[in-house]
């Protein structure tokens, strides 16, 4: 019976346990597999830090190389910098990494040429079905003639395209505190900011996927502690947090408080939008800050909303054309980097505009947060569905309120928001709430929550 791979491959991603889940003999298949699904000749590989990256990515380069593609190795690489590779030399692409999970966890983010994402229903389906099927009949036949593997350096490279993406010419000296976690931004900071004048304070630069300092992950708050007390000890105008596999940013103001990453939309998409004559559609999901859409419109933007998740911002940004989008998780999209997200060319675009003028970060951000928001708050639940239609019975009645299932369910008046999503993983409902002032927020919040944990 062939092995079920429904575990380790997600919606949009492989991830799993090494070797409990998954091992470099099934990496070879996997490699295999995308070759067969992409129909490549060619297609680009790397890796993260991670103590099982270098191995699970030489057995997914075989696999492919047996199936007649070259392959280009770049080797060590943060995730936008496999992107960046896999735009500039139009190849499919494969990155290992398993972003912020713990060191004993290992993936495969997967991209077509250009960086266009391959997902459950953009070929990771097929892909799995191979591989499940290669399991039990053993690898399948080689091509007639393999093809090469081969190695190259994208870091330079990839640092001048971000840098062309962003006017940093008037920008004056900062002190940016840089927390990398061990991961991958230890790697691609010094090359990205080098020149610039900024006075780099490193932490946690040393390349370890073992993690020993906190898990790499900024979306915890436990795991900023580090970094708002060095900004506040070094006087520093800005903090910046790149998680494991450094394609998500986090930003910290001058006070040592996080900028949350609505503003980080809202700043970047004014600045996209007057890089392109005032015009231009920026996506933003459905749980970031309103400020997104109106900061959008008063520059003359086109906002369009979206449901959470990577593949769908991606999906709406080649259909729309978009030139910008934001998630409330910190991934950022731009146009000009293939659709794909990248946390440095949105740190790039901050660094800018707080170097273009002389106020401060928290300064520059407050007319881009202007509502009070709860944050994402998980609660685990035995029925989804059922504490759902509660809330839906709750409020569905009342005249004041828009109700909206883009993605879960979203509840709208005048003053607040909220909407509640069912993760796809795991028997959690996931809640984000905001108002115009912090006493709504809580009070709506606080029935919302009563509601789902009844």
């Amino acid at each position: 019976m062939a092995a079920d791979l429904s575990q380790i491959v997600k919606a949009y991603d492989v991830r799993g346990v090494v070797p409990d889940q998954w091992d470099e003999a099934l990496a070879e298949l996997f490699g295999a597999a995308f070759v067969r699904v992409t129909a490549a000749d060619a297609i680009v590989v790397g890796h993260d830090m991670r103590p099982s990256s270098p191995g699970l990515s030489r057995a997914f380069a075989r696999g492919a190389a047996a199936q007649g593609a070259d392959v280009t190795e770049i080797g060590l690489c943060s995730t936008d910098q496999l992107y960046y590779a896999s735009g500039a030399l139009n190849l499919p692409g494969a990155m290992f990494t398993a972003s912020h999970n713990p060191a004993r966890y290992n993936g495969i983010k997967m991209c077509r040429a250009g960086a266009a994402p391959v997902g459950q229903d953009t070929g990771l389906t097929q892909i799995r079905e191979l591989a499940e099927q290669w399991t039990e009949s053993g690898a399948p036949q080689p091509a007639a003639e393999p093809g090469t593997i081969t190695r190259r350096d994208t870091l330079s490279d990839y640092a001048a395209h971000l840098r062309s993406l962003v006017d940093l010419t008037s920008v004056r000296p900062l002190k940016v505190v840089v927390d990398a976690g061990n991961g991958m931004g230890g790697h691609t900071v010094p090359t990205v900011f080098d020149g610039l004048p900024l006075t780099l304070v490193p932490m946690y630069f040393e390349l370890d996927g073992t993690f020993p300092n906190h898990e790499a992950n900024p979306l915890d708050p436990a795991n900023l502690v580090d970094l708002q007390k060095r900004v506040r000890e070094e006087g520093a105008d800005i903090g910046l947090a790149f998680d494991g596999d450094a394609d998500r940013c986090f930003v910290i103001d001058e006070r040592g408080e996080p900028v949350s990453p609505s503003a980080i939309t809202a700043l970047v998409a004014a600045r996209e939008l007057a890089r392109n004559g005032g015009k231009g559609v920026i996506i933003h999901n459905l749980i970031t800050s309103w400020t997104v859409p109106e900061v959008v419109r008063e520059h003359g933007g086109t906002p369009v909303r979206t449901r959470v998740g990577h593949s769908f911002i991606k999906a709406e940004m080649a259909t729309s054309g978009a030139i910008f989008g934001g998630e409330h998780s910190a991934h950022y999209y731009f146009r000009d980097f293939w659709n794909a997200d990248t946390g440095m060319l949105a740190a790039l675009h901050v660094l800018a505009a707080l170097g273009g003028q002389a106020g401060t970060l928290s300064a520059l951000t407050a007319e881009y947060d202007r509502y009070v928001g709860s944050g994402e708050i998980n609660s685990t639940v035995a029925d989804q569905a059922a504490r759902l239609a509660a809330i839906r019975a709750a409020y569905g009645a009342r005249e004041d309120v828009i109700l909206d299932e883009l993605d879960g369910l979203t509840v709208s008046s005048a003053d607040w928001w909220f909407n509640v999503r069912p993760s796809n993983t795991e028997p959690l409902l996931r809640l984000n709430a905001e108002a115009r002032d912090e006493v709504t927020m809580t009070k709506i919040r606080d029935e919302v929550l009563a509601i789902i944990r009844a």
